[in-house]
């Protein structure tokens, strides 16, 4: 289904060490609140301030990538990771836990950010950004399935995402040092296009994206304490989960743009709420499993085509990391929610106003869809990453003579 020599793999590699800490999220709240002396609020909290951490870096970095280049920067967000991560996966001293999620957070958002620039001058932004989300989305199944057996303790899923950080750092020689054709096609402008329609984009989208980490980042305790199974029943059932949402991404990446953006956002939006209600109010192991793998199905189905849209208002990939940073927002916000909904609501009056949340904010995020989903664009050709080129809004965009630069999209041996 995808050619590997039109992928280009150290972005999908980058993007899978960078959204990996958002996809372990209830494992690592989870188990920071029974490994370390945190209450489940506390635990929430932190994990908000590592993704918080993570958007951080986008919003610092979005228009900075090409003045410092791909492969330094992605460098310093792997190092970051290794490094934040590492640290508080090998202490108990909560101050130091603390301080190396918000170092790791930090390095996350920034191979993000890099990652996200880098797709959204793809010719197919959503084709690579569903390989992507296979790997990341992969390799979090297999985390879950793994962690349960290595014994208690906050620091296996924290120390899983710094050795995928370590393990991408390869892939960064394939990444360019400047990113000199876009700089010179573009000609430094500043302005962003489709301005209104992006703002929208941005600024709905953290409350999309808190609506589903809400239910995520306590989907492990409505397992545990309202369902009454185990962590290695709720690790599975996760990591099934997760493999429907491979199978989600395939299917979405079979179909590409031919649905649009509208009804995959819209439709999806809207069955991804009755998801929602149905896992927060399970009390068994096949209403918890269903709502959670029909949940998971869809969630990056529908995020990549969010994804995609944001990335076809601007091919420099500024709308595309600033509504990943944005998005970020509201991931960041998603734990500590949930903790206090479900504290002072209980699981199921939580999931009955995610849901109702999550229908409002679907009407102006289909309405943009509805708009630039399937619009065509005048084009320019420019020599990015050894592909055809990339659609650029003509009367925006001066053109100049633009000097090739490439990614390395051969797949790693």
């Amino acid at each position: 289904m995808f050619a590997p020599r039109t992928i280009a793999w150290p972005l999908v590699a980058l993007f899978t060490a960078g959204y990996l800490a958002p996809y372990l999220l209830p494992t690592t709240v989870g188990r920071l609140d029974s490994g370390l002396p945190l209450s489940a609020t506390q635990a929430g909290a932190l994990g908000s301030a590592l993704l918080l951490s993570s958007a951080a870096a986008g919003f610092v970095l979005a228009a900075r990538v090409d003045r410092v280049g791909p492969r330094t920067l992605a460098r310093i967000g792997l190092a970051l990771a290794v490094l934040g991560y590492g640290t508080a996966a090998l202490t108990n001293a909560v101050p130091a836990v603390v301080v190396g999620a918000l170092v790791g957070g930090f390095g996350s958002g920034t191979a993000t950010t890099v990652a996200a620039t880098g797709i959204a001058a793809q010719p197919d932004p959503h084709r690579t950004t569903t390989v992507g989300l296979l790997g990341v989305s992969a390799l979090a199944g297999a985390v879950y399935l793994t962690v349960p057996h290595l014994g208690p303790g906050h620091g296996r899923p924290l120390a899983a995402i710094a050795l995928t950080a370590l393990l991408v750092w390869p892939f960064t020689g394939r990444l360019p040092l400047r990113t000199a054709a876009t700089q010179s096609v573009l000609g430094g402008s500043r302005r962003l296009p489709h301005f209104r329609a992006g703002l929208l984009l941005a600024v709905t989208m953290p409350c999309w994206s808190l609506v589903q980490n809400s239910l995520w980042g306590v989907s492990g305790r409505i397992g545990l304490e309202q369902a009454r199974l185990t962590e290695t029943t709720v690790g599975a059932v996760f990591a099934v989960a997760l493999g429907a949402g491979l199978f989600g991404v395939t299917v979405a990446g079979a179909l590409g743009p031919r649905l649009g953006h509208a009804l995959p956002i819209g439709a999806g939006t809207a069955v991804i709420s009755l998801c929602i209600l149905l896992s927060a109010s399970a009390s068994d192991l096949t209403t918890f499993a269903t709502g959670e793998i029909a949940w998971n199905l869809l969630y990056p189905v529908v995020l990549s085509y969010v994804i995609g849209l944001a990335a076809c208002l601007d091919p420099r990939g500024r709308w595309a990391v600033l509504v990943g940073a944005a998005s970020s927002l509201g991931t960041a916000a998603g734990p500590l929610a949930g903790s206090v909904l479900a504290a002072r609501a209980g699981f199921p009056a939580m999931g009955a106003i995610l849901a109702v949340g999550l229908l409002v904010i679907a009407v102006p995020m289909t309405a943009v869809a509805l708009r630039f989903g399937r619009r065509r664009l005048s084009v320019v050709e420019i020599p990015v990453m050894e592909s055809p080129g990339i659609e650029i809004p003509v009367e925006t965009i001066p053109v100049e003579n633009p000097a090739p630069h490439t990614y390395d999209t051969t797949p790693a041996a």
